[in-house]
């Protein structure tokens, strides 16, 4: 069987999807669109179940879904879904004296997301996640 061509071409589409985040925000680099994105995709794992986080993990391209699991506690405690201003003050929080996330972070991170994959297979995974899940996810 040949190489699936999402993981032939998974730095590319990083690439292009870490561009369009750094754009989408009005971020000056790449390392500061990562440390945004990172701490988006914590957040967003820490209030879903592990069995939750693997499904919607299947979904997001090779390197997301490897930047999604990295470095990961399971045991940390489940937190609740939030509003968007504490959430994204959590986000924020992520290397704190290295971030540059904006207020809108979440909803940048999102939008690049949405344009880097099949936004409606996306849109069944998080139908399928608790309440605030999809909401989380809106551009």
């Amino acid at each position: 069987m040949p190489i699936p061509l999402d993981l032939q071409h998974a730095t590319e589409q990083f690439d292009r999807f870490l561009a369009d985040a750094r754009d989408t925000a009005g971020l000056g680099t790449r390392n500061q669109a990562y440390t945004m994105v990172d701490g988006v995709l914590r957040v967003f794992r820490r209030r879903v179940s592990v069995e939750e986080a693997i499904r919607f993990a299947g979904v997001l391209p090779p390197v997301l879904r490897a930047i999604f699991v990295a470095d990961w506690d399971t045991a940390e405690p489940r937190r609740p879904f939030a509003d968007r201003e504490t959430m994204t003050a959590e986000v924020q929080d992520l290397r704190r004296h290295h971030n540059f996330a904006p207020a809108s972070a979440i909803a940048d991170v999102a939008a690049a997301l949405r344009r880097s994959m099949d936004a409606d297979k996306l849109d069944r995974v998080l139908a399928t996640l608790p309440e605030g899940a999809a909401d989380y996810w809106k551009a």
